[in-house]
């Protein structure tokens, strides 16, 4: 399975192991080993380090970094390195603050070793817990295909295991992994996920669960790429620039299916510094299309507003809005187009 996902990755060089010292990342550091000592894979020379990231949310994790450092060590991985990091206690969840504390961990280790490739250790237990974490939060195609084998540097090639196989692979290589009490902890939803709820299915519903949900992942990956492909390339063919905002042409806007219709929506706002919005916010801002008259603002998450513009604003003519008053904003350039606009501005100065 991981000689597979190295072929599909072009034979990395240099692997670069991310361990917690739990059974899933220790199980995959044991399999990475082995190619370690071979030198190579399918006649490619690898080498393979290891990082070991430290959150600092329990007391005592720093004994257990170091305890997990020494094992990968001893199965042959050089370097091997620890990370400590504060996990952010505002803003987002504690969730979301270490997996972004943790990202940006494995980014610079693997930058400072040479990395050509980042390992996970997730399996299709985890899989399967984010596609009902998904279900249960409402979200879109793109959350429901839920972890991708590989996205840039980062690979994970034990998807398609159960967690029972990544701890018999402990027991065979004689491991004794580190198991996360966060894990089992009710507090958390993927906790309760893990041991609550997926359980309850596959008892109510029968074994396979876990399987089908994962199964279900990887089809909705394939349909998320291609929407995201012919988003991107709508949104290229019809985004015009004035400073830092945008503007989209209402008609075209209309003449596409609703799918692309509010992605080509949400590139907008990220290209002007916004985040992805929610699908409230979408609705809202898709709205204005309905509008008679200059409209708006709506406002997305990330400072970005938009408003839709008519042609007689764009123009340079006055134009009312029988619910707003004059509307506002100033006119923008307006091209060749003969319909109004959907304006998307940003209400932050850019970054330095």
């Amino acid at each position: 399975m991981l000689q597979d996902v190295l072929a599909q990755a072009g034979y990395p060089r240099h692997l670069l192991i991310a361990c917690s010292g739990g059974p899933d990342s220790l199980a995959l550091a044991a399999v990475a080993a082995y190619f370690a000592r071979r030198g190579h894979v399918d006649g490619h020379p690898v080498t393979v380090g290891a990082v070991v990231v430290d959150h600092q949310l329990q007391e005592g994790s720093a004994q257990v970094a170091a305890t997990t450092a020494r094992v990968l060590q001893e199965l042959g991985l050089a370097p091997v390195e620890i990370r400590t990091v504060t996990v952010a206690t505002a803003g987002t969840g504690p969730e979301a603050a270490a997996r972004e504390a943790r990202h940006a961990a494995l980014v610079a280790a693997a930058e400072n070793q040479g990395a050509d490739a980042i390992l996970l250790g997730h399996t299709l237990d985890d899989q399967a817990e984010q596609v009902l974490l998904g279900l249960a939060r409402g979200s879109g195609t793109r959350s429901l295909a839920g972890m991708r084998p590989a996205r840039g540097k980062l690979l994970r090639p034990f998807l398609g295991l159960r967690r029972a196989d990544t701890e018999e692979i402990c027991d065979v290589e004689e491991l004794d992994p580190w198991h996360d009490p966060s894990n089992a902890d009710p507090a958390f939803a993927r906790s309760r996920t893990r041991v609550e709820v997926l359980p309850h299915l596959e008892e109510k519903l029968g074994p396979g669960v876990a399987e089908s949900l994962a199964r279900t992942a990887s089809i909705l990956q394939l349909d998320a790429d291609y929407l995201e492909e012919v988003a991107e390339t709508t949104f290229t063919s019809l985004v015009e620039r004035n400073g830092r905002e945008l503007a989209l042409p209402e008609d075209a806007l209309r003449g596409l299916a609703p799918a692309i219709r509010f992605r080509v929506i949400a590139k907008a706002a990220a290209d002007v510094g916004g985040q992805q919005p929610g699908y409230q916010r979408l609705l809202a801002a898709e709205a204005l299309l309905r509008r008679q008259g200059s409209a708006g603002p709506v406002e997305l998450p990330g400072g970005v507003s938009v408003y839709r513009l008519s042609l007689a604003q764009l123009e340079g003519l006055p134009a009312v809005n029988s619910a707003q008053g004059p509307a506002q904003p100033a006119p923008v350039h307006r091209g060749g187009a003969r319909c109004g606009k959907l304006v998307f501005r940003p209400q932050k100065p850019p970054a330095k």
